[in-house]
């Protein structure tokens, strides 16, 4: 039966999606329009829209930016899934419960959505949802049978204050949608939450901040918006940079860790396989759950923050074994001679072919990828696809587990991943910016990129920027590879990185960009409204000395 997940009696006009939108990168978070350059809405305005669509994708930031479209007006009234959805679904409920903003969030079966899909204007109540002589009558989502500990019902009694009994009845909600039967303890919490995608994060954070939130389990932060200590000598405008700095600052009083990356997995203390951890961040979750065989949810902004508060996560998804298995098979046909820019055309590619369900990925069993070419592969991934993890047959942690008996079977092609570089190659060839660390940059990739540079220097014409985490570029600083690159002309900036850099840290004079990240030549249209280039990092080291991209195509894609 259709559920009414978030209630609130809403009507407007149908606008169907035949794919996922990420929210964050795909929608204007101040205007609601579709940014995302690669999806079938492009263009289109969602405010006041009732929305159908599968599920969403992408990135845990699309809660936050749903939030500030509920407080500024321009929210869509309503969204309508048929496959299970937590990133938006969670920002709705924020909107609603700490903000008296609601809009209604829908799940319905297949059938039902098809026949939706086909009405032009929808009106929704707290029993049913109606238009054009169809009537689909709603159940509402119940809590009733999640088994709760003495210690999870006194977080919600309030026995440790009003933030912890908010973060406690948010995780039950979602616990009820997700279908647990009880929750979990996590040992860590990764917060995605404090990029400031939009005034609703700090909005949120700093509420939270005034109810005296401490987190309860060791908590670090992702890439923030600004480089933390520099953003005022970088001329970044204060009425960007304040706020900024400000939403970090929340979460540090809160007791998360400043470490200011999007790839925790370059620091200390990793997790280790069959761990149970409450990761946010898209990259980081499906390279935790897919490289490192540790255990999380694709847990959405705010919702990291609850966890990190409890200790305490929703006994559903990839924390079961039996959801950890593979439901689409995918034949690699592997070209000769390739290069590493093939892992984040395959990830992208297998986003695509795998939108909604964990692949496996078969015909890779002779490659000995790197952790970069693992972490490329897992970012580009998360851009097209919904699911938290993949498995690599031969080479992940659980690569060889069997596929479930109804997976079927898809293929890359030689030509397929031909089609997808030409994709990310629809700029012109004179490069103004080589764009370097989406995610951040390891440090095995910095020391790789300086000897690329050697005794070279970057064309008068390109700017280089490499983001990277702090801990990273101090060690980069210890072992004289940061100023290797510096004596190159390259820049590296700490703390943000390219999904929250903006001007003037960002180039104003760049028109085209070249990356090495499928991630970022992916969002970067819609982010920062400039022509992309994407290739292998020695391309990239080649259109930083030269100031061109690749006239053709690789010799291993012709």
């Amino acid at each position: 039966m259709a559920q009414l997940i978030v209630p609130a009696a809403v009507e407007g006009p149908v606008l169907t999606c035949s794919d996922g939108l990420s929210f964050w990168g795909g929608v204007d978070p101040e205007t609601g329009r579709v940014i995302d350059a690669h999806h079938d809405q492009h263009g289109q305005l969602l405010t006041g829209c009732v929305v159908l669509m599968p599920t969403s994708r992408g990135s845990c930031t699309g809660s936050g930016v749903l939030l500030e479209l509920a407080l500024n007006g321009n929210a869509p009234a309503a969204l309508v899934f048929k496959e299970d959805e937590d990133i938006l679904t969670l920002g709705a409920m924020i909107a609603g419960r700490m903000f008296e903003r609601p809009l209604a969030v829908l799940r319905v079966p297949e059938r039902e959505y098809e026949a939706l899909s086909k009405v032009p204007y929808l009106r929704i109540t707290e029993t049913a949802v109606e238009g054009d002589g169809l009537s689909l009558p709603l159940a509402p989502l119940s809590a009733s049978d999640l088994n709760l500990t003495a210690g999870d019902r006194s977080l919600l009694s309030g026995a440790r204050g009003p933030a912890a009994k908010f973060a406690m009845e948010t995780l039950c909600a979602m616990a009820a949608l997700q279908g647990a039967d009880r929750l979990i303890d996590v040992t860590r919490v990764h917060i995605d939450g404090c990029i400031y995608a939009s005034p609703a994060n700090l909005r949120f954070a700093a509420a939270m901040a005034e109810m005296n939130a401490k987190v309860v389990v060791p908590t670090t932060m992702n890439a923030i918006s600004v480089d933390y200590v520099n953003w005022r000598s970088q001329k970044v405008p204060p009425e960007f940079g304040l706020p900024a700095s400000q939403l970090a600052d929340a979460y540090v009083q809160m007791g998360a860790r400043p470490s200011f990356t999007c790839a925790p997995y370059h620091l200390d203390d990793r997790p280790l396989e069959g761990e149970a951890i409450g990761w946010s961040e898209s990259n980081a979750v499906i390279y935790a759950n897919s490289v490192l065989g540790a255990r999380t949810a694709k847990h959405p902004d705010f919702l990291d923050l609850c966890i990190a508060l409890t200790g305490r996560a929703p006994h559903a998804g990839v924390y079961l074994e039996a959801n950890r298995a593979a439901h689409r098979k995918i034949e690699v046909e592997l070209p000769a001679g390739y290069d590493d820019a093939l892992w984040p055309l395959l990830g992208w590619l297998a986003g695509q072919l795998s939108p909604d369900r964990i692949p496996v990925l078969k015909g890779l069993e002779t490659t000995a990828p790197s952790e970069d070419d693992l972490r490329a592969l897992c970012a580009a991934f998360g851009t097209t696809s919904a699911a938290p993890m993949l498995h690599v047959a031969g080479i992940t942690p659980e690569g060889n587990r069997p596929a479930t008996d109804d997976a079927d079977c898809v293929r890359i092609t030689r030509a397929d991943l031909a089609r997808a570089w030409k994709g990310f190659n629809a700029g012109g060839g004179d490069v103004d910016l080589v764009s370097l660390g989406s995610p951040h940059f390891s440090l095995a990739e910095t020391r790789k990129f300086a000897a690329l540079m050697e005794g070279r220097r970057r064309h008068p014409a390109v700017s280089v920027i490499i983001t990277l985490g702090r801990e990273t570029l101090a060690t980069a600083r210890d072992q004289g590879l940061a100023a290797r690159l510096e004596k190159a002309g390259v820049q590296l900036i700490p703390d943000i990185c390219w999904c929250s850099i903006s001007e003037p840290v960002f180039p104003p004079q760049a028109r085209v960009l070249m990356t090495n990240s499928g991630k970022y030549a992916h969002y970067a249209p819609g982010l920062c409204g400039r022509e992309v280039r994407f290739g292998s990092l020695a391309d990239c080291a080649r259109a930083a000395q030269n100031g061109k991209a690749p006239a053709n195509l690789p010799t291993w894609l012709e």
